[in-house]
């Protein structure tokens, strides 16, 4: 059953409309973004949410980060898993904390990608975004659901790219990932809008959310 994941959150009750909701991950980024967060703002967020009964999977987004820093940001903000959004190659999985690992592709044919996709389920967990020049995610373009649901029916897969409650429903309902991420697609005016969280997890919900 498809899960959801709201990334790019930068304030606690935006995390918690999520939460309660009934978002199963929440992602916070640490690469250069206009949704970034410090460890200080991250680690108020996470102690917010570890307060709820039921508590998110909460991810942390790098791009290109040293593994010792995303070490560290992972013991001082108490997270569950860590997201790499950058150019990062396997090599980095030996210098990384033991917690759940999730790596963006964009099937864009790069040979970078290939190790990656070479590697078992079991080890990471690939999360689909759309092929954006210049960019590592939250660019609100529409990802490769062909290629998505292709990958999909080998592996769990999330899915992500231009997603929001207008199209998630079709999106799970062609692709089948595992979890449906969206950041760009619950926003008004650059900011998280908490209307749209709620119509986006509702939409999900209906595609037979878990």
């Amino acid at each position: 059953m498809t899960r959801t994941k709201i990334c790019g959150i930068q304030t606690i009750e935006h995390a918690r409309v999520a939460a309660e909701a009934g978002a199963d991950m929440i992602g916070l980024v640490f690469a250069p973004s206009k949704r970034r967060v410090d460890v200080d703002q991250a680690a108020e967020i996470v102690a917010a949410l570890r307060e709820l009964s039921v508590v998110p999977l909460i991810v942390g987004l790098f791009v290109n980060e040293l593994p010792e820093r995303i070490a560290a940001t992972v013991e001082r903000c108490d997270l569950d898993a860590i997201q790499l959004s950058g150019d990062e190659p396997t090599e980095i999985m030996r210098d990384l904390p033991s917690c759940m690992l999730i790596k963006a592709l964009r099937l864009a044919g790069d040979p970078g990608e290939q190790g990656w996709l070479a590697l078992p389920a079991t080890q990471v967990t690939l999360h689909v975004d759309a092929h954006v020049a210049g960019s590592y995610g939250g660019t609100g373009i529409t990802a490769d659901w062909e290629r998505a649901a292709a990958l999909a029916r080998q592996r769990r897969v999330i899915l992500a790219g231009g997603l929001g409650p207008h199209n998630v429903a079709a999106a799970i309902s062609q692709v089948q990932p595992w979890v449906v991420d969206v950041s760009s697609g619950v926003e008004s005016d650059g900011q998280k809008d908490s209307a749209k969280i709620r119509a986006f997890i509702t939409a999900a919900r209906g595609q037979g959310h878990a």
